[in-house]
């Protein structure tokens, strides 16, 4: 189902601005020559920073030996911290972004491009309040299935899409579905991504989730609750404000805080850390 509050809707609303839930409110009138959605976008939504790990609270993830982009599914920390991770992208909640930016909450995106040609601007804004936009391939097909060539396409077309959009070429890649093989890491690695990010948990936000009902969430190791270091998959889907918000919950009562996964991803992975971190103490 698509969403029902998309930024186009929004931008009729007229009054460039802040709405009740602090969501900006653009003018787009026919023959406006004034200053593009994005720029006016951009002045109303400031990047984001996020905290780095401890010295010494964690060990980075490492190269492949095969040269290819190696395979993370989480981060090993000491650190009481979680990473969230949204897929997708045909579900537009404005109130979600709001929230993403007024509680400075990390995430990353991994944005299917398909859905950039009419929500662009949504998630320019998504990006502005400090997500990441990652690859998770043009149309969304099982990377296994397909022969190389197809694979290739699917990845750098994305890539090519984001980097042109949002002014980053994604060096993360996400496969639909978790499916892939070592021709996905071949040619992901051609198309400039530098690792492949799985996850550890679900939070199977807006849908029913196998053996945990609606709104469930799964450990892939069949545990319970939050681990340190997990990495935790969501889905834009209806309704994501209130289900982030749910999970921010969840998150607190465990004594838990979410983190952003690139401060705990090497540079040489595509993140933003130190490929040798400094020691504790250090």
């Amino acid at each position: 189902m698509r969403g029902t509050t998309p930024v186009i809707t929004m931008v009729a609303a007229g009054v460039v601005g802040v709405a009740a839930g602090g969501w900006p409110v653009l003018t787009a009138q026919a023959g406006d020559s004034g200053p593009s959605m994005r720029t006016q976008l951009a002045a109303v939504l400031g990047d984001q920073k996020w905290a780095t790990p401890k010295p010494g609270s964690w060990t980075p993830p490492q190269p492949s030996q095969d040269g290819l982009p190696p395979v993370v599914s989480r981060i090993e920390t000491q650190e009481r911290v979680v990473f969230l991770t949204i897929d997708d992208g045909y579900e537009y909640d404005s109130e979600f972004v709001n929230l993403v930016r007024t509680r400075k909450v990390p995430i990353m995106t991994f944005l299917t491009s398909t859905y950039i040609k009419g929500q662009g601007q949504y998630f320019w804004a998504m990006r502005n309040a400090g997500s990441r936009m990652e690859n998770h391939t043009i149309s969304h097909p099982n990377m296994a299935t397909l022969p190389a060539e197809a694979q290739k396409k699917q990845i750098c077309g994305a890539s090519d899409e984001i980097q042109k959009q949002y002014g980053r070429r994604p060096e993360i890649f996400r496969p639909p579905f978790g499916s892939f093989n070592e021709t996905t890491r071949q040619v992901a690695g051609q198309c400039g991504v530098k690792s492949v990010l799985l996850w550890s948990a679900e939070f199977y936000n807006g849908t029913t989730g196998p053996g945990v009902g609606f709104n469930g969430f799964a450990r892939g190791d069949g545990g319970k609750g939050f681990k340190p270091g997990d990495i935790v998959l969501m889905h834009y889907r209806k309704g994501l404000a209130k289900d982030l918000l749910t999970i921010l919950g969840w998150i607190q009562q465990a004594g838990f805080r979410p983190a952003a996964v690139q401060n705990y991803l090497p540079k040489s992975l595509g993140g933003n850390a130190p490929d040798k971190p400094a020691p504790a103490g250090g």
